[in-house]
């Protein structure tokens, strides 16, 4: 388990490596707004010069999403956040998947869309299985957020999603002081 305990900060890493990578895109791609466009938009080739910069950031992220889950199910105290943590190891996958299903392909809006509800998902079952306060009522409040979030007028879907993905990072910190 000690090997597998350094693995709950591949989630934070995720996040990290996600925006690295965005913004390594957003340098090829000047034309990028916050407040006009997608994040996919910067992996679609139709738009983006270099599209394989935001593509592979999102695999390489989903990997480490991936990883953060096994060490959400080896450090489960009970079923709730086993199925928790398998929930998120599905949006790992789904993450991936948008990086292979970039903006500008048919599958695109689904696996994106279902990244976001299989974490999300995943998140509050781990949380509401906690015996830590902090991380039950935390990821309470991010889920809600999340809902709350997805009903909200936005300038743009960049921002929606920049949003959602705070708050995925958010649900990460929260589990780094957990034993």
């Amino acid at each position: 388990m000690r090997a597998l305990g350094k693995l709950k900060y591949s989630g934070i890493l995720a996040g990290l490596v996600y925006w690295l990578f965005v913004t390594w895109s957003i340098s090829r791609n000047r034309w990028f707004s916050f407040f006009q466009n997608a994040l996919s938009d910067l992996g679609d080739p139709s738009k983006a010069a270099s599209p394989w910069i935001y593509n592979y950031g999102l695999m390489v992220s989903g990997l480490l999403v991936f990883l953060f889950s096994l060490y959400l199910i080896a450090a489960s105290e009970n079923k709730l956040q086993t199925v928790g943590g398998a929930y998120i190891s599905i949006s790992a996958l789904f993450l991936a998947l948008i990086g292979i299903y970039h903006g500008g392909t048919r599958p695109h809006v689904f696996v994106s869309t279902y990244f976001f509800i299989q974490f999300f998902l995943g998140a509050i079952l781990y949380g509401l299985g906690s015996g830590r306060k902090a991380l039950r009522y935390g990821s309470f409040l991010i889920f809600l957020l999340a809902l709350i979030g997805d009903f909200l007028q936005w300038p743009s879907i960049a921002l929606l999603e920049t949003y959602e993905i705070v708050l995925v990072m958010a649900f990460t910190l929260l589990v780094v002081p957990e034993k």
